[in-house]
């Protein structure tokens, strides 16, 4: 390819992205992401926060307190230039309203009170279906009919996955808006959070350094894959985005994919080389089904790592091919595991390109410090 496809394929590219933007939300598109500070891009991964959970009690909204607290401790100390939701920011099935987005919106707070534009993707309990908790059954162990008087408001509907993330774009939207989401192409519905940003280049104003696709990996009102559909839009749109490969890329999605349990280190044993990571305390609990996915991403040179949540015991990296597949730390107080919480780092170097990464924890502290792509 010569400099001035290289330069006509990023302009097309930043014209779709804009395009795009504008349909989605109505309004135009926010400023765009760029290495900045030194060449230098770094997000932070907010993975399982579980807002809502047993809001009838005090243990809940307690939680979701500490869970706060988490997030803006990260926040403060790393300074990111985007934060990465990355599933599982509700417990919808724990959610007896009929408005999740209550719940959904209070996750970006901290963020959004730092003005750090964010991405979501959506987990397996976003819109999971509601359950009833044991102690709302009759002595005979039959479930109640309507919510029990001491819960206000209550509904058992739940928030489809499209309304969630309209809400989200909705009230973020605008020129400034900080949210980066988008409820992705209609042909991939159910599945909602598959969109790709651009992180421009410092040094080349107009051309894309960096490439990030999310994808929605399932689970709640539909199995836990990424379908064969979205293979092929990923495919699309790489080849659209980075004909050549010359572009680094970056994937994340919530639920690991069958890949991940053939890496993954001995349940509850010490993470050893070349993996790297503080936390290995329960199995891989993967997609349902691979579709081809992994197959297309370790084909591409370009991709350096793919990073998911969803396990709450697990936070390492290991390597896959020639790729790096990583879990995030469990971020909120809410979900299963008492484990310290925290945030997954993942700082960009654009020239020379490298991705470093590591966890950053509630009590401040760092660990698991990895290199995960370098170029010299």
């Amino acid at each position: 390819m010569r400099p001035w496809q290289y330069r006509l394929a990023a302009a097309l590219a930043a014209l779709l992205a804009a395009m795009l933007a504008l349909g989605a939300v109505g309004h135009r598109s926010p400023a765009p992401l760029r290495f900045v500070r030194g060449g230098r891009f770094k997000v932070a991964l907010f993975a399982d926060l579980h807002y809502g959970e047993n809001a009838w009690t005090d243990w809940g909204p307690a939680q979701d307190d500490r869970s706060d607290r988490v997030m803006a401790t990260v926040l403060d100390a790393e300074k990111p230039d985007l934060v990465v939701y990355l599933g599982d920011l509700v417990t919808a099935n724990n959610v007896p309203i009929p408005n999740a987005t209550l719940y959904w919106d209070r996750a970006f707070s901290p963020a959004r009170s730092r003005g750090v534009p964010w991405a979501t993707v959506f987990g397996n309990h976003d819109d999971m279906a509601f359950e009833w908790p044991m102690e709302w059954f009759s002595p005979d162990g039959v479930p109640p009919v309507h919510c029990p008087p001491s819960v206000s408001g209550c509904s058992f509907r739940g928030t489809p996955r499209v309304d969630l993330m309209t809400a989200e774009t909705d009230r973020d939207g605008g020129e400034e808006r900080l949210s980066r989401s988008s409820v992705g192409p209609k042909e991939l519905w159910p599945g909602v959070s598959n969109y790709v940003l651009q992180v421009l280049s410092r040094e080349k104003e107009q051309d894309p350094a960096l490439l990030m696709y999310f994808l929605d990996s399932g689970g709640g009102s539909y199995p836990e894959v990424i379908s064969d559909a979205q293979v092929r839009w990923f495919q699309s749109q790489s080849h659209f985005l980075n004909p050549d490969g010359r572009i680094p890329e970056l994937v994340f999605w919530h639920i690991p994919s069958t890949a991940y349990a053939k890496v993954a280190p001995k349940a509850k044993s010490k993470i050893r080389r070349p993996c790297v990571g503080s936390l290995n305390m329960e199995h891989v609990a993967p997609q349902q089904a691979e579709w081809g996915m992994m197959d297309s991403l370790a084909k591409r040179p370009s991709v350096k790592a793919i990073f998911v949540g969803h396990n709450h015991g697990l936070d390492w990296c290991c390597p896959y091919d020639k790729l790096w597949l990583c879990f995030a730390r469990h971020t909120g107080h809410g979900g299963y595991g008492g484990w310290p919480k925290g945030s997954r780092i993942v700082e960009m170097s654009e020239n020379p390109f490298s991705v470093e990464s590591w966890i950053r924890m509630e009590n401040g502290t760092t660990h698991s410090h990895i290199v995960l792509a370098r170029f010299s």
